[in-house]
């Protein structure tokens, strides 16, 4: 048996066992990533996140974000903070540059602690979400009553955004895995539903892929306002209130979309693994 160190963090409560395998490949596999993640026999996390040596020229680090069902994301943007804001804490700097599976992610610190991620352009051709078939992400059938028009973008992952009058009255434990196995969606999908507040500010609850029920989502609050800013529910830039805090997302002229939000410390520990 080995030690094995790991930092608990989240960012507004989308919680995360942070593990350094830039000194050796420490052998997290799917199955080992599903015990770490059981909230009931395990430690209790939405994602594990692997800290690497960066492969691609400009990354100061890798991180790769490991599902509690053990199934690989390409892109965390509330994971990504809290990886970010270990290493700015380490190299005493502001501003590093996260890579991950679907590209470089620059982050920059503020006076205030919040650290925004520059999560990239999003993908909105059909192919790129993907969907399983041809369709105008704007608009896209599902042929659930009441939830027939869903949104869809990927952002470094799938998601499929639905507007609802209220999104706290949605039951979400039953159709966020309905939507997220839904046929349309081959590599599954992130499922968000969002109601509008005001102005810029609307409430997002999230079914995440491969996780379940997330008190927050950094990808979905993106996919969120740039499916708001597309259907004309907000500008491009907005609140995210979700269950312990409020992300905060401008989607950029650029294409780029801005993702801001604080990065926290939960506690520190041990676990054990077979050699």
């Amino acid at each position: 048996m080995r030690a094995v160190p790991f930092l608990k963090m989240h960012g507004i409560g989308n919680d995360f066992i942070v593990l350094d395998a830039r000194l050796g490949d420490l052998g997290i596999d799917a199955g080992i990533a599903q015990a770490i993640s059981d909230r009931y026999t395990g430690i209790g996390c939405d994602q594990v996140v692997l800290l690497e040596p960066p492969w691609r020229p400009g990354a100061d680090m890798r991180v790769r974000f490991l599902n509690a069902d053990g199934s690989e994301a390409g892109a965390c943007g509330n994971g990504t903070r809290c990886a970010a804001a270990l290493l700015m804490e380490e190299l005493r700097r502001n501003e590093v540059v996260i890579e991950t599976l679907s590209g470089l992610l620059p982050v920059t610190a503020s006076l205030d602690g919040k650290l925004t991620v520059d999560m990239g352009p999003p993908r909105l051709d059909w192919q790129e979400v993907p969907l399983a078939e041809a369709a105008d992400t704007l608009n896209v059938a599902t042929g659930i009553d009441g939830l027939d028009a869903a949104c869809c973008c990927s952002m470094g992952n799938p998601h499929a955004t639905f507007f609802v009058a209220d999104a706290d009255a949605v039951g979400l434990a039953a159709l966020g895995p309905v939507l997220e196995n839904h046929p349309l969606f081959p590599e599954r999908a992130n499922i968000g539903f969002a109601s509008l507040i005001a102005p810029d500010r609307l409430r997002l609850r999230v079914w995440e892929r491969g996780a379940g029920p997330t008190l927050a989502c950094g990808s979905g609050a993106c996919a969120t306002v740039v499916a708001a800013a597309r259907r004309g529910v907000t500008g491009r830039s907005a609140e995210l209130v979700m269950e312990r805090g409020s992300l905060f997302v401008t989607w950029r002229e650029d294409d780029h979309v801005l993702l801001t939000g604080p990065a926290a410390v939960s506690f520190s520990g041990t676990f054990e693994l077979l050699d």
